[in-house]
């Protein structure tokens, strides 16, 4: 059996960062033939070394100012403009949207890629953080353990850029803070549609104003993962191979 490494960048400003590197450094305890080695990125120069990236769960506005602070934000564009494979998990499915609503006056940048809206804090705040069970076909028929806090909430699939801007006018008419990424980030990938991956089972928590769209809470698009939940805080490494097997590995070789 041929044996490989595999790179896997994980954006190392704020948030979940460590617990990632956790879970990517457990999956070497199989004998898949692969050896991940999980790197924290802080600086442009590191995202040479990868062939993934991860964007982890804490705080979107935060992670986009440290981003700015460390000059990265141009850099990751690029790596999503090249398709290489990205993993945003919670607010880096924020940051991975093309448009974001529920944020800070003045809202925030977000770094774009994937056709969708999604909404800040969309099931709440802190306290009605929750856990679920989340049947996740891609993984087999085990459900995978959801642990949601202060998730963003998928508000719409976006079609086209007339969507886009529909989206935007809607809820800036209603007075609510928008932010979209810009202009060259948009719809990226024509032809390529958004892939629901895991649903939000009927009983469980919904957002205020559930819509269909709302239930989704793992969603692909080409070369680009995002999960609403936190899998790194949980010991199921199921995603995280997920992400290396049919994400990074089919970009290596391709």
């Amino acid at each position: 059996m041929s044996h490989e490494t595999v790179t896997i960048g994980v954006l190392a400003i704020q948030g979940a960062f460590q617990e990632h590197i956790a879970r990517f450094a457990s999956l070497n305890a199989s004998s898949s033939g692969t050896t991940v080695r999980a790197l924290a990125i802080r600086r442009p120069e590191q995202l040479a070394q990868c062939h993934g990236l991860v964007l982890p769960g804490g705080e979107s506005t935060s992670i986009v100012l440290g981003l700015r602070n460390a000059d990265l934000l141009e850099p990751l564009r690029v790596w999503i403009r090249e398709g290489k494979p990205v993993w945003g998990t919670c607010a880096g499915m924020i940051m991975l949207a093309s448009v974001a609503t529920g944020g800070k006056r003045g809202g925030q940048e977000l770094l774009g890629g994937m056709d969708v809206q999604v909404g800040r804090n969309g099931f709440g705040s802190q306290v009605y953080s929750f856990e679920c069970d989340l049947p996740c076909p891609a993984l087999g028929e085990a459900p995978f353990p959801g642990v949601f806090i202060r998730a963003p909430v998928v508000e719409k699939l976006l079609t086209s850029r007339a969507e886009e801007q529909e989206a935007v006018t809607s809820h800036e008419q209603k007075g609510l803070t928008v932010a979209y990424c810009p202009p060259d980030m948009r719809c990226l990938q024509e032809g390529v549609a958004v892939e629901p991956l895991v649903w939000l089972p009927l009983d469980g928590p919904s957002h205020a104003e559930a819509t269909d769209a709302s239930r989704i809470v793992a969603y692909r698009q080409g070369a680009l993962l995002a999960t609403s939940f936190h899998p790194e805080l949980t010991s199921d490494t199921r995603l995280h191979s997920y992400f290396v097997r049919a994400f990074v590995l089919p970009a290596m070789h391709s």
